[in-house]
């Protein structure tokens, strides 16, 4: 169920590049990321290619884009869930749950059968949205990227 004031859209244009200054910003802000980070989610979005297998959606609160996410596709049986994101100040309504929910429901009824991602352990909150919705952690490695050394994780999700 949608929390009241939300809603749940396809991107409008000038969406995409929203979503890449926003979650750029924020990781800047949040956890000292540099422009690296900014490379790589120019890089999935310019990839991106809305259609059967792949989608976006763009979380309003009150009229306002407040949050994003993505599933693309990896292969004819595993889709990808990207650049979950929700601004600070929309965060405890249960919008980051409803993103990754509908993300998963996309999947499943475009027919894939794994849902697959990859954060890095700081991102704590995402984290526990994925534990929460049934994936499972498959992988972890150290990296250095976007200014900072991270542990990097791959979780996964049978649909």
């Amino acid at each position: 169920m949608t929390p009241p004031g939300i809603l749940l859209r396809e991107p409008r244009p000038g969406d995409l590049g929203w979503v890449i200054s926003r979650q750029s910003v924020l990781y800047a802000d949040e956890y000292g990321w540099n422009g690296e980070y900014e490379t790589l989610v120019c890089e999935i979005v310019g990839k991106f290619k809305p259609g059967p297998g792949e989608r976006c959606w763009i979380a309003e609160m009150n009229g306002e884009p407040v949050g994003a996410v993505f599933v693309v596709r990896a292969d004819h049986a595993t889709a990808k869930l990207r650049m979950l994101h929700v601004e600070a100040a929309a965060r405890g309504h249960g919008l980051g749950r409803l993103l990754v929910d509908t993300a998963i429901r996309f999947s499943r009824d475009a027919g894939y059968s794994r849902l697959t991602l990859w954060t890095n352990d700081v991102l704590v909150s995402a984290r526990r949205i994925y534990e929460a919705a049934g994936f499972t952690l498959i992988k972890e490695e150290a990296h250095h990227s976007f200014g900072k050394d991270l542990i990097g994780q791959t979780w996964e999700k049978a649909l």
